[in-house]
């Protein structure tokens, strides 16, 4: 067996990014063990020493205790997520209580209470910085939120139900993992193809091939579910393929039982009211707010009625096109939720001549990837550039480092782009290093942008939608608002103290130039020819960006008032369950209503594994921001340097040191208008 001995394991060396080719799942116990038996004897000596409490002799040594917890822990949790495996779940699964446990400790000794609460009102509070004021008033609320004012009893029962709810946080994106890759759909006459691209034939056939099996093998992962619903001809194969899609994890369709999170489902709603009431709030929405921008439940609610207000009369206008064209070019008679995405396609090719396939040779990996950087060059002075020789979870996964113009090494990042086996659905960015300066110099953040796209095929290189390249600047929008912070402190750098509806605007914002003809020529180019996109096609691509955006819209508004309404009204003990909920608001807001077996809030990991429970409606939320703060570019030039420049300043590298609205201000030089938002999305008056 693999040396597991202290010395010798890697996640216990934090001297450079993880040791990726070393790290065993055995590796894990032992190297949290370690770093929290530590964490709590260094602690312990801070404690008994006694006041006055300082940043220096306090703050600061807490703060580093932390991060080296953090930077040990991420290579655990990541490889859990991209490289998923029986003994890897079972390590990171036994880790999760105890640093649940350790964080719950901290959060409700009265003792650290009461030492930052010193600093707080003490003299050297208004010598402090701007971000260390902000770690300081953060962490004294942080402590009020997590039970530290608690009497003995309920600070104990506090501790247990967040165990609990970090438990069942891991199970419901377990049971989402496994119950996507259990079910695929076999054929084995090329005849049954009809409809598909050539790309998703050929990606179908690559996968069937991997496996041994004859054919072509579509899966429920992303880039296979959506081309095969987008585009395969045969509809009771798609009624099949959407069927497997959405009773995932539930109590219905062909894996009915097996991993369902129904019940589990029940039990978070219940340990989160619990943790919330413990607290003196009336709900979990009212906890999850103290530290957002928007901060009453009344207040988002009525933010997301009044977009829907707006949106649905366009929502419906675009269904009622898409069911009229159906029937009138197809004769279906009776529009089923497996046939939107195929006739919105048919729709779109037939309004516009245009299809996803036709844009996707325009768009190889080898030409976005580097256009992408080009774009942030341009913005901000940056330069991209390959790092090789710097061990990976992966073959496919690259290595960059970003400087600025004077040759300062501002950030470091991952790239893990392709859908796999065994690793999570979906994109994101996360943390594996943050900065912070130390005696020897800065430390130089290190992020993951994980993707799932299509790989490479037959040969070729990985030829992407454009929806694909949008979501692909969205996470390097996240990824520059991590890694370009010019903040020291670890609490309140990159995106760390962000209020979680402010941290989506870097990455919308980032979308933008997925549009604008400039940036175009830098990302896209054909495979084969080189040829810019054709102005044509360009026009076609331009005319068609809100085909169909009420519909969107309104279904986005869908899973965030079901969010919030779960998280504020709902009881999970009453006689009204949570199937019923959902029904309610898309009866109010939906205009694509699923059929009576789907059991979407099954695989919604967003709200039941992911951070947004409550929080759903950030995404709209900072689509106003973000929209607004790229008109201020659309009045000056998409790559004007000097606009460019200031959103640096002003936000990317500021992290979460001030509050999102004082810096949105900053930057726009006025509050944020909806206006920008209704235009982009083409419903605006």
């Amino acid at each position: 067996m693999e040396n597991t001995s202290l010395a010798s394991n890697p996640l216990l060396d934090l001297a450079q990014p993880p040791r990726f080719d070393a790290i065993l799942p055995e590796h894990a116990g032992p190297a949290l063990d370690q770093v929290l038996t530590e964490n709590r004897y260094a602690l312990e000596g801070l404690l008994v020493a006694g006041g006055p409490y300082t940043w220096d002799n306090f703050a600061q040594p807490i703060e580093d205790m932390r991060e080296r917890l953090v930077r040990m822990w991420s290579p655990v949790s990541h490889l859990h997520a991209v490289m998923d495996s029986e003994p890897l779940r079972a390590a990171y699964n036994a880790g999760l209580p105890k640093i649940t446990d350790y964080f719950t400790e901290l959060a409700q000794d009265e003792r650290l209470y009461a030492g930052y609460k010193f600093i707080a009102a003490g003299p050297e509070f208004t010598r402090l910085t701007q971000a260390q004021k902000k770690i300081i008033e953060n962490t004294v609320r942080d402590f009020r939120l997590a039970g530290a004012e608690l009497p003995t009893k309920e600070k104990a029962r506090f501790k247990t139900v967040q165990q609990e709810i970090a438990a069942l946080h891991s199970k419901f994106s377990e049971n989402v993992l496994d119950a996507t890759q259990a079910w695929d759909l076999r054929i084995t006459d090329e005849k049954d193809l009809a409809g598909l691209p050539e790309s998703a034939r050929a990606m179908a056939q690559q996968d069937a091939r991997e496996k041994n099996l004859p054919g072509w093998r579509f899966t429920l992962e992303g880039p296979s579910y959506i081309a095969f619903m987008t585009y395969a001809d045969d509809r009771e194969r798609r009624r099949r393929m959407y069927e497997a899609f959405v009773t995932r994890a539930s109590d219905q369709g062909p894996t009915a039982g097996q991993w369902d999170n129904g019940e589990l489902i029940l039990r978070l709603l219940r340990r989160r009211r619990e943790a919330a009431q413990l607290l003196g709030f009336g709900n979990f929405a009212e906890y999850a707010l103290q530290t957002r921008m928007a901060r009453k439940v009344p207040e988002v609610l009525d933010f997301l009625n009044d977009l829907a207000r707006r949106a649905k009369p366009a929502a419906q206008k675009d269904f009622d096109e898409l069911r009229q064209f159906a029937r009138d070019a197809h004769g279906v008679e009776r529009l089923e939720a497996w046939d939107v995405a195929y006739y919105s396609e048919k729709l779109q090719q037939a309004k516009y001549l245009l299809s996803q396939e036709d844009l996707r040779p325009y768009f190889p990996e080898t030409r976005v990837v580097p256009g992408m950087f080009e774009v942030v060059e341009r913005l901000y002075g940056l330069n991209i550039t390959k790092v090789k020789d710097i061990e990976v979870w992966h073959p496919d996964v690259r290595f960059y480092e970003i400087r600025d113009g004077a040759g300062e090494v501002r950030g470091r990042f991952y790239m893990d782009l392709y859908a796999r086996a065994n690793k999570r659905g979906g994109a994101w960015m996360d943390e594996c290093i943050n900065r912070k300066r130390t005696t020897s110099g800065v430390q130089v953040p290190v992020a993951y942008l994980v993707c799932n796209f299509t790989p490479p095929v037959g040969g070729r290189p990985a030829l992407f939608t454009h929806d694909e390249v949008i979501t692909l600047f969205h996470e390097f929008g996240h990824g520059l608002h991590h890694m370009l912070t010019r903040v020291d402190y670890v609490g309140v750098a990159g995106i760390n103290g962000v209020a979680w509806d402010a941290v989506e605007l870097p990455s919308q914002f980032m979308e933008n130039w997925c549009w604008e003809r400039e940036a175009l020529d830098l990302v896209a180019a054909h495979h084969q020819s080189g040829e810019k996109i054709p102005d044509g096609l360009y026009a076609k691509m331009i005319a068609a960006k809100n085909f169909l955006s009420g519909m969107q819209f309104v279904r986005q508004l869908e899973f965030s008032l079901f969010d919030m309404r779960l998280h504020s009204t709902f009881s999970p003990d009453s006689s009204k369950s949570v199937q019923q909920v959902l029904d309610e608001v898309r009866a109010e807001v939906a205009v694509v209503i699923p059929p009576a077996f789907s059991r979407f809030q099954n695989g919604f990991s967003h709200i039941f594994a992911g951070g947004y429970a409550a929080g759903y409606y950030s995404y709209k939320w900072a689509e106003v921001l973000s929209a607004d703060a790229f008109s201020k570019f659309e009045e000056n030039g998409v790559f004007d340097r000097a606009t460019g420049l200031q959103f640096l300043r002003n936000i990317l590298e500021q992290g979460g040191s001030r509050e999102p609205m004082e810096l949105f201000v900053q930057f726009r030089g006025r509050a944020p208008k909806i206006d920008a938002l209704l235009r982009h999305s083409g419903l605006a008056a």
